[in-house]
């Protein structure tokens, strides 16, 4: 059995959905703070199976070894924590608290109770470095003045030092582009929340005339002067996320990261192509001067996810959006 932090997000439901279709039982925990219940009852209608799931805060140890003690949990794919790198400067203690204390607890959880696999999600802005081909060899910039990618060097920190106390342990640290799209034929996607914090999302309200304009920074030192990014479908996520654990169970004792990278896109293309996939105009307008740090640039290379793996993307941007178009013109309609 499969556990699943965060299973009910969207990322972790779609991870949740695609280890099902593998055939792999889960175990889902979540404390709702970014998900609802709606998630659950689509899991459980599209596969024909009861899902287990549990609410709680993972930070809550004693509580989360209960969960441990009464499932069979072979491994553990840890996808909760907050995502925003904008919020996090708005709200340090919260991200701290939460990214830091989450994997502080389920790993002193799978220690006491005796479980050594994981799969732990972290992002390509943990770098901390402007670059569209950064590879797992880039140091850290420990200096970046980022809450989120702070805690997320730190998280990373954390697990490697604790893999050095006991050589059962298998991790895989998948350092994850900016993912967006859904599942096929429209059955699960991303629930749009009235205020995104992600591009895509903002876009497609857009699209839908939700919205009347999108506000565009442009003070990148990039070719139009908007961030470029690096953009994944949830799907190939999914995919590498099969093969890092079918990798982690060949292996006796590793500590690894790889980075799991799309395409390079700025933002100023990426809605060019959201209107283009949508048939709609997606106005702009200039954005206030952002006073915070901003990367440029956060793409990277992923061959060693290719090598090691067996793993590369087989989406492009065009089928990230048309896939949430379609799934977003669905949930429009309350379907």
């Amino acid at each position: 059995m499969i556990l699943v932090t965060g299973g009910l997000g969207f990322i972790g439901s779609h991870i949740a959905l695609s280890l099902m279709a593998h055939g792999q039982e889960v175990i889902i925990v979540d404390n709702l703070s970014n998900a609802n219940l709606q998630t659950l009852e689509r899991l459980e209608y599209i596969s024909g199976m009861y899902v287990p799931f549990v609410k709680i805060d993972i930070r809550n140890t004693p509580a989360l070894n209960k969960v441990f003690e009464q499932y069979s949990v072979e491994a553990v794919i840890h996808a909760a924590g907050f995502k925003s790198i904008e919020e996090s400067a708005l709200k340090p203690l919260e991200y701290y608290n939460d990214n830091v204390s989450c994997i502080m607890s389920l790993l002193r959880a799978m220690q006491r109770t005796g479980v050594r696999t994981l799969i732990h999600l972290s992002s390509l802005t943990v770098y901390g470095q402007s670059s569209s081909t950064l590879s797992e060899d880039t140091p850290f910039n420990y200096f970046y003045p980022n809450p989120y990618i702070k805690s997320q060097q730190m998280a990373e920190e954390i697990i490697r030092d604790t893999a050095l106390t006991d050589s059962e342990w298998k991790i895989a640290i998948l350092r994850l582009s900016n993912i967006s799209g859904a599942f096929e034929h429209a059955v699960l996607g991303e629930f749009v929340a009235p205020l995104p914090k992600n591009i895509i999302p903002l876009a497609l309200q857009a699209a839908a005339k939700q919205r009347d304009y999108i506000e565009l920074r442009q003070q990148a030192q990039t070719l139009d002067r908007t961030v470029e990014r690096s953009f994944l479908h949830v799907l190939d996520c999914c995919d590498a996320i099969i093969a890092t654990l079918q990798w982690l169970r060949t292996q006796p004792y590793t500590c690894d990261a790889f980075n799991i990278a799309g395409q390079n896109m700025s933002i100023r293309a990426l809605l060019s192509e959201v209107a283009k996939v949508t048939k709609s105009e997606i106005k702009t307008i200039d954005a206030p001067f952002y006073a915070y740090a901003e990367l440029d640039q956060v793409g990277a290379t992923a061959g060693k996810a290719r090598e090691i793996l067996k793993w590369q993307p087989k989406r492009t941007i065009t089928q990230i959006i048309e896939d949430s178009w379609r799934f977003y013109q669905q949930t429009l309609k309350g379907r």
